[in-house]
């Protein structure tokens, strides 16, 4: 524990922040050593102020922890946010300014031009933002974001594809699984035997956060993929795992054959570098004519493997293939868990 780098959680009693007290517990570089939230929860034991709602209990470190508000006086420099962005983005800035490393799950600096929206397998070298981003704003600290919760499967299976064929167009539509509301999020009659189409403002996020995040990093700066994404977004009656079919048009053609196995065979730095989250294989391609499905496949490589099943010719398009993704272990918590280990193998967190 003493050579473990302290860490503090923001929104910790949320269900992303939960997530992050799970995952960081028996973390190799990490030690939560700080919890913040809200004002009716500071001051209280951290047992007596969240609704704990993970599978694993409470680690008995944290358990009579006081949390504290989501003020820049923390015992560490580096803090996981999983505040809600109705909050995070003034909260978020003012740790920045303040020293800290802030890892972010929350929408409101994902598209900012300075800040990088990370996908370590995928856009590592735009960390570089961050030299920018301090000069800039004058921060001593910065703030990295990972993408949103459906974005990150999607993105997952997009980039390998864009390097070895090029991706034109894609129609996505998700299936999108309820803990991705929070808690207690919907209600069971809204839900029972329903899809929801409709998810407030997360077409425009899976339509533009691929494109920042396949950009290529040119002259200290991101040039978004030209590429067009359509998105349809649902809510179904899953506990957890986000199940999206996507079409794609492709500038080099290809068999799907060919598509498998550039996507069974993708590795990228985190999986070079060994990182305490990073899944091996990053990707899982699967061969059964019904997977993936979010009951069985949605906890592969820990959660964090993007599962890909079906793929085949498109008869509008060229290929299209079903992607299945933890959202709340790869699609929030987990990514920035992810995100902070290759910013200290990069020296970024020195």
């Amino acid at each position: 524990m003493a050579n473990k780098i302290p860490v503090g959680i923001l929104g910790a009693t949320g269900a992303v922040g939960q997530r992050f007290v799970q995952l960081l517990e028996h973390h190799p570089w990490f030690e939560t050593t700080e919890l913040a939230a809200s004002d009716r929860s500071a001051g209280k034991a951290y047992q007596d102020a969240t609704n704990w709602r993970q599978y694993t209990p409470i680690p008995d470190s944290l358990q009579t922890q006081v949390v504290k508000p989501c003020e820049p006086n923390l015992d560490c420099k580096i803090v996981f946010s999983g505040l809600d962005s109705s909050v995070a983005g003034e909260v978020e800035e003012a740790f920045a300014q303040a020293g800290y490393i802030v890892l972010s799950n929350s929408k409101n600096h994902r598209m900012d031009e300075d800040v990088p929206l990370l996908v370590p397998e995928i856009n590592p070298e735009h960390l570089g933002l961050l030299k920018t981003q301090r000069q800039r704003r004058n921060w001593a600290g910065a703030i990295v974001t990972n993408p949103n919760c459906s974005t990150i499967g999607l993105v997952m299976a997009l980039a390998p594809l864009h390097r070895a064929f090029g991706v034109k167009r894609v129609i996505v539509s998700t299936m999108q699984a309820l803990s991705g509301a929070g808690y207690p999020g919907l209600s069971a009659i809204d839900m029972l035997g329903n899809v929801i189409p409709y998810i407030g403002g997360e077409e425009d996020k899976v339509e533009t956060e691929p494109l920042k995040i396949m950009g290529a990093w040119q002259h200290d700066a991101i040039q978004f993929a030209d590429c067009k994404i359509s998105a349809h977004t649902n809510r179904v009656f899953v506990e957890d795992g986000h199940l999206e079919t996507v079409s794609l048009e492709l500038e080099k053609k290809a068999t799907p054959e060919e598509v498998a196995d550039v996507l069974a065979n993708f590795s990228a730095l985190p999986q070079e570098l060994k990182l305490p989250t990073a899944p091996i294989p990053p990707i899982i391609v699967t061969a059964e004519r019904d997977r993936p499905q979010p009951r069985f496949d949605r906890d592969a490589g820990k959660g964090m493997s993007a599962v890909v099943g079906r793929i085949r010719p498109c008869p509008v398009f060229d290929i299209r293939l079903v992607v299945l993704s933890h959202n709340t272990i790869r699609g929030a918590a987990g990514a920035a868990i992810l995100n902070a280990e290759i910013m200290k193998a990069q020296g970024y967190l020195d």
